[in-house]
């Protein structure tokens, strides 16, 4: 059965507007039979007469009456998506939905966040700062459109992008002594730690990589606090509470302000990032473009390993490389 059509649509308002199919073939930049041809079956596909005709103008009938505001709507519907859909590809609107790492806020976002609304003011942006495996299966359910996890992630129905960022763990003390050379696993079992991603300590590259050199070298790690956030980590660790494992890009800030000493791990643990997407999905243009920031950003975090040689007590360094 033959359905109704937008078209068809507005050619009977305009008919209904213009009281005469010349006027409304004139007004709508099509020949009179034509316009006639689509009316006729907009009738045939509804079941009614919609005009009686006069030897002046048209009239309305019973059944063009009730279709009348209907048929308005309807049109009116199909602009406003039709706007919505213009504002969203010029990035006169829409919604960035991304998701990242909980501690990239302190050396990415903030920037990132501000660059991004400055140039498209009107652009919303959501952006959930979660672990890297529950950034994951947010965009693997379609939750979230994409997102920056750390590597390795579970790449079941992912599309993963080559790696953007590297960071390193490094060792941080408030004991410049503890931290005079790359700290070895054996080290770090006799270290009074305190490790952070007590949440996902199953899940964690680093607790996972840890616990297998552990296990290799025959020693066990037996932190004496376990928290959720590695900046709280490093806070404890600047009070003397224990020593800390921490990302150098996020625990930097803190590290300088503190005075704390830090080193790489021997060997050294290095932690790469990268863009995820859905394996089957497509990229609005908003998310499309922020992600173009977020590399812009990352880009400028880039820049060979920092090694400070301590002297009087102060640090010796860890690296901050990026790829």
């Amino acid at each position: 059965m033959p359905s109704l059509t937008l078209q068809q649509l507005r050619y009977f308002l305009s008919a209904a507007r213009h009281k005469t199919l010349s006027a409304a073939a004139e007004a709508e930049h099509i020949a009179q039979p034509s316009l006639s041809e689509q009316i006729r079956r907009l009738e045939h596909v509804l079941g009614v007469k919609l005009f009686t005709r006069t030897n002046r103008e048209l009239q309305l009938t019973e059944a063009a009456r009730l279709l009348l505001p209907h048929a308005e709507r309807a049109l009116a519907e199909v602009e406003n998506l039709s706007d919505v859909v213009r504002e969203v590809r010029t990035l006169q609107g829409g919604t960035v939905s991304f998701g990242t790492f909980n501690s990239a806020h302190l050396y990415l976002l903030t920037g990132l966040i501000r660059d991004f609304h400055e140039q498209y003011p009107l652009v919303k942006i959501r952006l959930v700062g979660l672990n890297s495996s529950e950034v994951a299966d947010a965009v693997r359910s379609g939750d979230l459109e994409a997102g920056l996890v750390q590597l390795p992630v579970d790449d079941r129905g992912l599309s993963v992008g080559p790696p953007v960022l590297r960071d390193e763990v490094v060792y941080v003390s408030a004991v410049p002594g503890r931290a005079l050379r790359p700290v070895t696993i054996g080290e770090l079992a006799e270290a009074p730690l305190i490790l952070s991603e007590a949440r996902w300590s199953n899940s964690d590259p680093l607790r996972l990589s840890l616990t297998e050199r552990a296990q290799q070298a025959g020693v066990s790690l037996d932190p004496i606090a376990e928290v959720e956030f590695q900046t709280h980590a490093v806070e404890l660790a600047a009070q003397g509470v224990g020593d800390s494992l921490v990302s150098y890009h996020v625990a930097k800030s803190m590290i300088q302000k503190h005075g704390l000493a830090h080193v790489p791990l021997e060997p050294a643990f290095e932690e790469y990032f990268a863009f995820i997407t859905h394996a089957n999905g497509s990229l609005s243009p908003a998310t499309r473009e922020f992600m173009k920031h977020a590399h812009r950003h990352i880009s400028l975090l880039q820049g060979p390993p920092a090694t400070r040689t301590p002297r009087s007590g102060h640090n010796r360094a860890g690296a901050s490389g990026q790829v």
